[in-house]
Parts: C-alpha cells; sequence; structure tokens
C-alpha cells in the first residue's frame, strides 16, 4: 500500500483563515529517506444539495466566486456547522439559499474535494418534492439568483459547460447526470 511508504514525523499549525486553517505536515519518503513538507488545509465539510420539484425541475443558484471573478451556476450548498449532519446541513442550505423545503431527503455520499491538500468531504444531498415555502435566509456576502432547470437539460448544461464548478459536477453525478446524458433509473428521476 502506499500509504506505508509514509511517516509523518510532524506537524505544526499556520494561519486561521476563517473557512480553512493552514497546517504544515513532515513526513519521511520511506524508500529514500528523503523528508519534506507539505501544506494541508484543515477545513469543514462541505454539502451540495440537489433538489428536485414536483414539475422533475432542479433548483439551482447563481452566485459570485471571487475565485474565478464570475457568476457560476451551482446547486445549493456550504459549510456543515459543528455538530450537524450532513442531512441536517443540507435541508438548511437549501432553506437558506433558495427558500425551498422538501421530502424525503437522502445522503447520496461524498467525494473528497481536493484529497492533495484539503482534509474535508464534500457530502451530497438529494431532496425530493422541493417548493417554495421556506425561509430564505442568505449570508451577509451572499446574493443568490434562484433558477429552475428541467432535469433533462442538466446533461446538456454539463456538457456545454454551462456548469464547471467540480463539486456540483461530482453532487448531479451522484444523482444521475452526467454530460452523456440521465443515467437510466437515475434518482433526478425518481
Amino acid at each position: 500500500m502506499p500509504e506505508q511508504l509514509w511517516q509523518r514525523t510532524g506537524s505544526r499549525s499556520g494561519e486561521d483563515c476563517r473557512i480553512f486553517r493552514v497546517r504544515w505536515d513532515h513526513y519521511r519518503f520511506l524508500p529514500q529517506g528523503d523528508q519534506g513538507e507539505f501544506v494541508v488545509l484543515e477545513a469543514p465539510d462541505w454539502v451540495n444539495v440537489v433538489a428536485v420539484t414536483p414539475q422533475q425541475e432542479v433548483v439551482l443558484v447563481r452566485q459570485f466566486r471571487h475565485g474565478v471573478e464570475q457568476s457560476t451556476l451551482e446547486v445549493p450548498g456550504g459549510m456543515i456547522d459543528p455538530g450537524e449532519s450532513p442531512l441536517q446541513a443540507g435541508v438548511r442550505e437549501l432553506e437558506e439559499e433558495t427558500g425551498y423545503v422538501g421530502q424525503g431527503a437522502e445522503v447520496l455520499g461524498y467525494v473528497w474535494p481536493n484529497p492533495a491538500f484539503l482534509n474535508n468531504r464534500c457530502y451530497t444531498v438529494l431532496v425530493h418534492q422541493a417548493q417554495p415555502r421556506g425561509t430564505l435566509r442568505p449570508d451577509r456576502f451572499e446574493h443568490l439568483e434562484v433558477e429552475l432547470v428541467p432535469a433533462q437539460q442538466i446533461p446538456q448544461l454539463l456538457a456545454q459547460g454551462a456548469i464547471r464548478n467540480a463539486m456540483v459536477v461530482a453532487a448531479l453525478a451522484a444523482a444521475g447526470a452526467t454530460a452523456q446524458g440521465l443515467v437510466p433509473g437515475n434518482l433526478l428521476q425518481a
């Protein structure tokens, strides 16, 4: 196993940047004995929500993202608060960001956003029968525009590059949508 080739010899904490904390880990690569320092960003777990309306529309949000300096089309999501389960966080984020609530919420699984330097997970929650019956409560610096897209159009948006956030692509894939189409029996049609 590759992990048996690495021995962690130390670690030191760095700056707390609100949404992540920097950590430097020291490792020895056992085959050669070489040593190195590796940056790890300690981040809380995240959640993305694929919410489907009774009309088989997917609830999406458009928002400005500072990293790429443009608006992106995404599913609702955010950080999981301490003591909160991924399911609870998904239901909360959906309502806060869109005003939608639904039924039959379920966790589809998780991915590691970038295990090269991030230590967190991003969960996907699927919500059925989503309807605008909740209370919209965006964060202080969030400006979100809700867009309803027919589920059958999601593969086309992926293929065209209209949805480029990797965590959103992973969430939609977990729900059965790919750029090649909807997976037969997928969850977006449930």
